[in-house]
């Protein structure tokens, strides 16, 4: 599974590819940081987001896209910098039909640390040890979206097998006869 992780950031939006499978080892396909200058319009920030995240669609093929899902802080306007770039990365996943997942920054850190409270240090370095590179990628946004694939790999995995055994469930199901009528009072 090619799984593309997008840590979302207005000035810095880090990405990075990750191949593998639960149980095998995990391989780095690319790893960048797609980046924008702060005084431009957030119009044309946005629209530079979508053109480098388009490169890395076209370049990397990914099978499912992994997106750090935004939280509240204290600073409004780097939450709604940090939601645009998000949902720049979902919609250009969307317009590819290719599935989108959201993960909460303490599941990522979980799954990478076994510590959902790791601080980024700690995050890097087991970035850096799983997928045996020789050297930590950086800025942290970049192995962020490592961290964001990996998390997707080992955990979106049995996500996505609960929902396909949920949908098919509800598929097989027998429809509701159009000649019974429920009456309520």
């Amino acid at each position: 599974m090619r799984v593309l992780g997008v840590d979302p950031g207005l000035t810095r939006c880090g990405v990075g590819v990750v191949e593998g499978t639960p149980g095998r080892p995990l391989a780095m396909l690319g790893v960048g940081v797609i980046r924008t200058p702060a005084e431009a319009e957030i119009g044309q920030r946005l629209l530079l987001i979508e053109q480098g995240l388009e490169q890395w669609f076209d370049t990397h093929r990914p099978e499912l896209v992994a997106v750090e899902r935004v939280f509240a802080q204290h600073n409004v306007s780097t939450v709604m910098g940090t939601a645009q770039a998000s949902a720049v990365a979902m919609l250009c996943a969307t317009r590819r039909g290719i599935p989108v997942t959201l993960h909460t920054p303490s599941e990522v850190k979980a799954a990478v640390s076994g510590n959902g409270r790791a601080d980024k240090a700690q995050v890097t370095a087991m970035v850096t040890r799983l997928l045996r590179l020789a050297e930590p990628p950086k800025p942290a946004d970049a192995a962020d979206a490592l961290a964001l694939a990996i998390c997707h790999i080992w955990r979106g995995t049995a996500h996505n097998r609960i929902a396909a055994a949920v949908a098919g469930q509800a598929a097989s199901k027998p429809a509701s006869n159009p000649r019974i009528r429920e009456y309520r009072r």
